[in-house]
């Protein structure tokens, strides 16, 4: 899986949840459909009288989840921004999803205003598969700032995996680019999809409490033991059985 891949699904699933913030600090979410994905890039479009426009307009970031019949999930957050040339775009989305022509007929349709998601962090979550499976990726822009104060091996596909001290592109990448989160992360910054989970320390005393209560049994023994973060629920069972707390959550 790769960031491109995680917007493709998010584009077949098309009505997915759309979360922002209003002018009273409080949440609110909505269904919004995916109108295009492209070059790394997500779009979408809403009407300049709703209240989800004018949460946009005070505060563009935006938490964007939704499931497939195969239970995969896919979290994005990131920030969107309102495109120029508007009526090329409202045209061009409107080509693409022609049963919008019912909703907004004829020139109804420039009531409508664009916006893509070009850059954030993205997690793809598989619970249709034992164990189960995630990953996260930086992307865009995001991925750019974490490759400018990290070091990291670039893999074939072009993402790498970030490592304790964070990993990423040895360059400048293209639109679509991702920095992957693999078995390990660096600190995770508060609502960051990155960097989540626990992790063991060599306070480990290899008693095996961990291994035999975890639902996903995915971790393995060593010294310390080792959590495979690509197959954890990220539930804490594990950090609240420990019996000499040397399970801690990642970035604390």
């Amino acid at each position: 899986m790769d960031a491109q891949g995680c917007l493709a699904i998010l584009r077949k699933i098309k009505d997915v949840a759309f979360a922002t913030v209003d002018e009273s600090g409080k949440p609110q979410v909505r269904i919004i459909d995916v109108m295009i994905v492209e070059d790394g890039k997500l779009y979408f479009c809403t009407g300049r009288g709703k209240d989800f426009y004018r949460q946009l307009e005070n505060n563009p970031q935006v938490a964007v989840t939704g499931l497939n019949p195969q239970f995969q999930m896919v979290r994005l957050t990131g920030k969107a921004k309102k495109l120029a040339d508007q009526k090329t775009w409202i045209d061009r989305i409107f080509e693409e999803n022609p049963s919008m022509k019912d909703v907004y007929p004829g020139e109804s349709r420039y009531i409508l205003e664009p916006f893509c998601i070009d850059s954030g962090e993205l997690e793809f979550f598989d619970l249709g598969t034992s164990p189960i499976y995630r990953e996260s990726f930086c992307w865009g822009e995001g991925a750019a700032q974490a490759s400018e104060t990290s070091t990291g091996q670039v893999s074939a596909a072009g993402s790498v995996k970030v490592s304790q001290k964070a990993e990423a592109s040895d360059g400048s990448p293209d639109e679509g680019a991702a920095v992957r989160v693999g078995e390990e992360a660096g600190p995770a910054r508060h609502g960051s999809l990155v960097g989540r989970g626990f992790q063991i320390t060599d306070a480990c005393i290899g008693c095996g409490k961990c291994l035999r209560g975890c639902p996903q049994q995915c971790i393995t023994k060593g010294k310390p033991y080792r959590i495979q973060q690509e197959h954890c629920l990220h539930c804490g069972l594990c950090f609240e059985n420990c019996p000499v707390k040397a399970i801690v959550r990642r970035g604390e």
